[in-house]
């Protein structure tokens, strides 16, 4: 329901431009806005109007009409004053708190409607039967945009989303819980994947700037109707816990980049151990030593160049060389060997899943 504060500024503008004192009394007769303190009619009076079937009354230089919402009386509307034009002022008020009513109500259930939408909990026929009671497009591109804030109950980041993009965009805002927000962006039919990344930048450096907050976004696949929203709001959760668990220095992950840090989301978990235990046997892969991890990963950026990454970590080739020899004792794995390489790359890969599966049954 609309808030007192909204209507008394309403009456308020109106008070301001016609001179009209208005009062505003719900069913029951008792006020809850006005434009003057003094009451000029008496609460049996309002409740007895408010039983009656007239959509009117004049009463003295009181003019009283019903405000209504669907086939039920929200309010009881008071104009006062002798002029003619008080009644005119009174019906121009009565549209403007319905108009109000209808945006506010639509506003709660477009929010409501995208939210059962995203969780699949409408059938097919509600969802078309829906968007066109709430005038929502139903064949336009859209995607899925996902916010992760680093607070919860923190209001900053959904107010600084939705001012900058409007459902008269055709984009909505909703929250899940009390760290993710969720964009529903529509798209133009020439808008690409590199136009969503742009996007998804914008709102990570936006939200740091502007609410100091850090987040991480992520994006599904872009989809041409309303039916598949929820589609892609799945790719782009996964996209967000992929990210998070293998792509832990990106702070924008989309779901149709996310490469092999996919499939090996999607791995049983057991499926996962035995893979780890042929590949380090005897060596527990939470112990290799950080510095020569470290060395390893700058030497997979650089494709296998050994001088190239002895260049960039600021070290001997000898010592390059020394360091991955020492991997390969523990491990078995030679990294300089494309297949060796790979091996480790997916293993290690492998490993930073579990431990993710670990902490979230802990």
């Amino acid at each position: 329901m609309i808030s007192n504060q909204i209507i008394k500024n309403s009456i308020t503008e109106l008070k301001q431009i016609s001179k009209v004192d208005l009062y505003v009394f719900d069913s029951e007769g008792s006020l809850i806005v006005a434009t003057c303190e003094e009451e000029p009619l008496a609460k049996d009076i309002i409740k007895h109007f408010a039983a009656s079937p007239a959509d009117s009354q004049v009463i003295g230089t009181n003019h009283l009409l019903k405000i209504m919402d669907e086939d039920e009386i929200a309010y009881i509307l008071n104009a006062v004053g002798t002029a003619d034009e008080v009644y005119m002022v009174g019906r121009i008020a009565v549209s403007q708190i319905q108009n109000l009513m209808i945006a506010y109500k639509e506003k709660f259930d477009r929010n409501s409607f995208f939210q059962n939408l995203i969780l699949d909990n409408l059938l097919l026929v509600d969802v078309y039967n829906r968007a066109k009671k709430l005038h929502i497009e139903v064949v336009v591109p859209r995607v899925v945009i996902l916010v992760e804030t680093s607070t919860e109950k923190d209001n900053s980041a959904i107010e600084l989303l939705r001012g900058m993009y409007s459902h008269h965009a055709g984009d909505y805002v909703t929250a899940v819980d009390e760290r993710n927000i969720i964009l529903i962006k529509s798209l133009a039919s020439n808008d690409n994947y590199d136009y969503v990344e742009q996007i998804a930048h914008t709102i990570a450096d936006m939200m740091n700037m502007e609410a100091l907050l850090s987040v991480r976004v992520a994006y599904g696949t872009i989809i041409q109707e309303l039916r598949d929203v929820s589609k892609s709001y799945k790719e782009a959760t996964m996209a967000l816990d992929v990210g998070k668990i293998f792509y832990i220095e990106k702070n924008v992950n989309a779901y149709n980049t996310l490469g092999i840090g996919r499939l090996i989301y999607q791995l049983p978990a057991n499926l996962c151990k035995i893979f780890i235990d042929e590949i380090f046997r005897n060596v527990n892969p939470n112990e290799i030593d950080e510095e020569i991890l470290t060395t390893v990963n700058k030497f997979f950026e650089n494709s296998l160049n050994v001088s190239e990454t002895s260049r960039q970590l600021f070290v001997h080739r000898n010592t390059l060389v020394y360091r991955i020899e020492k991997l390969e004792k523990s491990t078995g794995l030679d990294v300089r060997i494309f297949d060796d390489a790979l091996t480790f790359k997916i293993a290690m890969m492998v490993v930073s899943y579990m431990k993710y599966l670990e902490s979230i049954t802990f």
